[in-house]
């Protein structure tokens, strides 16, 4: 969503929350900033109503409880308003740890792109009166990456565009063109996927966001362009695509005596040594695997393969480069 967009919704929230009457689309138009237009002029005003219809949509898509409805019997137009009792929060309890577990997920979901919604749901836990603090850490720093397409193609999601672009599969030669409408963007087993309906192959499909060709999207025509099922469960939907799971590859770490104990349930392996035990893991892609070794620190250190000890220093230089950022911008000028 754009930030106009975004600065024009919050100004209808306001709108209709400052009153208790039904506002006609004209007293919307009128009041709020970003609805101006000529409303002797058809296609000026066609347009406005387009753009009132979409954002109306947005709200209810957002679970605010937009109602319709007139102020009198005698008016022929309907009229909207946000019904207060409906939208406003109930009491939410929070231990401080709880408090502080929601604003590390808030910093979490900053890095991974979607700063609006994050910033969204802080506000309006802290309407309701609960102080969460965006800074708290209980001793941890999320770390989330996620990839270039991410961004393009959840926008592209919510606004209903098509989109196309370059995507290249492990047994293909070369990356091929694709023409997608997206229904969503999921997380599956630590990969992020887009579903939608393949234009060309007439088909819904989805595909790995890593695959796509230097995280380029490229959006065809404008908004509205297409409407997603209502029962389609993406990640079901990507978990029947994607199929089990096959680890073919083996990793050989070391790990400190007494540490890592999630690792030693899952080693295929386990030998001890003077300078620690030696855990053989099974893994189907090695910067999963290095996602998951990183998180236990200095008590596990990858002998073999290259390819997961590389992933594991590059997840470890990506997690320094925050750390340095974060330093720098809570120091003092």
């Amino acid at each position: 969503m754009s930030r106009t967009r975004t600065e024009r919704l919050v100004n209808l929230v306001i709108c209709l929350l400052s009153t208790r009457r039904f506002l006609t689309a004209a007293q919307i138009a009128a009041t709020v900033p970003g609805y101006e237009h000529d409303p002797d002029d058809p296609r000026d005003h066609e347009a406005f109503q387009r753009k009132f219809e979409r954002d109306k949509a947005e709200l209810r898509e957002l679970g605010v409880p937009l109602e319709t409805g007139t102020a009198s019997a005698f008016d022929t137009e309907p009229g909207y308003r946000i019904a207060h009792r409906e939208y406003a929060l109930p009491e939410i309890p929070l231990e401080p740890d709880e408090a502080a577990a929601v604003g590390i997920a808030a910093r979490l979901w900053r890095h991974a792109g979607l700063a609006a919604a994050a910033s969204s749901g802080l506000a309006k836990l802290r309407a309701g009166g609960i102080d969460v603090d965006p800074q708290a850490t209980l001793d941890m720093e999320p770390v989330v990456t996620v990839d270039p397409a991410f961004a393009p193609l959840t926008s592209a999601a919510r606004e209903r565009r098509t989109v196309t672009f370059d995507y290249r599969v492990p047994e293909g030669d070369g990356p091929t063109s694709r023409r997608l409408q997206p229904w969503g963007v999921v997380c599956w087993r630590g990969r992020w996927y887009v579903v939608g309906h393949d234009l060309d192959r007439q088909a819904a499909r989805c595909f790995r966001l890593s695959r796509i060709v230097g995280g380029a999207v490229r959006r065809v025509g404008g908004p509205d362009a297409f409407t997603p099922p209502v029962d389609v469960d993406l990640i079901s939907y990507v978990a029947r695509w994607s199929g089990p799971v096959e680890r073919p590859g083996r990793a050989t770490v070391l790990v400190r005596p007494g540490r890592a104990a999630g690792l030693r349930r899952w080693a295929r392996e386990a030998t001890s040594g003077p300078d620690g035990d030696r855990l053989v893991l099974a893994y189907a892609d090695a910067e999963s695997l290095a996602g998951r070794l990183v998180g236990y620190g200095p008590d596990v250190r990858v002998l073999d393969p290259p390819e997961v000890r590389e992933a594991v220093i590059q997840r470890l230089k990506e997690i320094a480069t925050r750390h340095d950022e974060v330093v720098v911008a809570r120091t003092p000028a």
